[in-house]
């Protein structure tokens, strides 16, 4: 299979991006930036001779401002999010069954609701970028940012449980050192979706008692903006 595909992780938030690129044409798309890494990303793409042509998040995230705006002005490549993440600065608002074409290569846009009204999972070949809906041995919290269990079980369940078993799963964090799962693992493993029913689902949601992100306050105003913040960003960090 002859594709380009890199994971790179933010340490202070635990957040996993993704590059994935065509090699025949070059063109490349990134998912759920980090501000921090705007110079990595920069010189891995001048390294590779790719040319950004996508911007991707999977939602308005709270824990890390994206890198979106700095890369797009240094790149020209388009934003996507979700139709209802509730950031209208991006480029495309993606809605069910939208794609994403770079070169030879199509990424289907999958609405994932519940963690935020506006969460999608974007389907490249044989795996998912879940986000925060469906993660490693978890799922996205819903006691915030309009977030609602029952959607997010009904999304996980009909949506991304319903995919081949080896399907892999590359979600938008991880903080254990797990950096890909399968449709498969999840649906019999995960110990807050396998055996539960919807009801059970809310309940073991309900009583989480999660502390909110410690970047809560600076991440989701400049996120709602594609990550335009009144400070500048520094595109020598890496």
């Amino acid at each position: 299979m002859n594709i380009v595909f890199r994971q790179l992780y933010d340490e202070d938030s635990g957040t996993l991006s993704y590059l994935l690129a065509d090699p025949m044409s070059g063109d490349a798309v990134l998912i759920d930036t980090v501000r921090e890494h705007v110079g990595h990303y920069l010189t891995l793409l001048q390294e590779m001779n790719l040319q950004l042509v996508w911007l991707l998040e999977t939602h308005v995230h709270a824990d890390h401002v994206t890198g979106a705006a700095g890369l797009k002005e240094l790149t020209g490549a388009r934003t996507v999010t979700g139709r209802h993440a509730g950031a209208s600065c991006a480029d495309i608002l993606a809605d069910d069954g939208h794609t994403v074409v770079f070169g030879n290569e199509v990424i289907r846009v999958i609405p994932t609701p519940g963690h935020t009204p506006g969460c999608v999972t974007y389907q490249w070949r044989d795996r998912l970028f879940t986000g925060d809906a469906l993660l490693i041995g978890g799922c996205g919290r819903t006691d915030f940012q309009g977030g609602d269990a029952g959607t997010l079980y009904d999304s996980i369940t009909t949506r991304l449980f319903t995919r081949h078993d080896e399907t892999l799963v590359y979600p938008g964090h991880d903080y254990k050192g797990q950096r890909v799962s399968c449709i498969g693992q999840e649906r019999t493993t995960n110990p807050r979706l396998a055996g539960q029913s919807r009801d059970e689902f809310i309940r073991l949601m309900s009583e989480l008692k999660l502390p909110h992100p410690r970047r809560i306050d600076e991440a989701l105003p400049a996120n709602l903006r594609c990550g335009r913040a009144t400070d500048l960003i520094d595109i020598h960090a890496a």
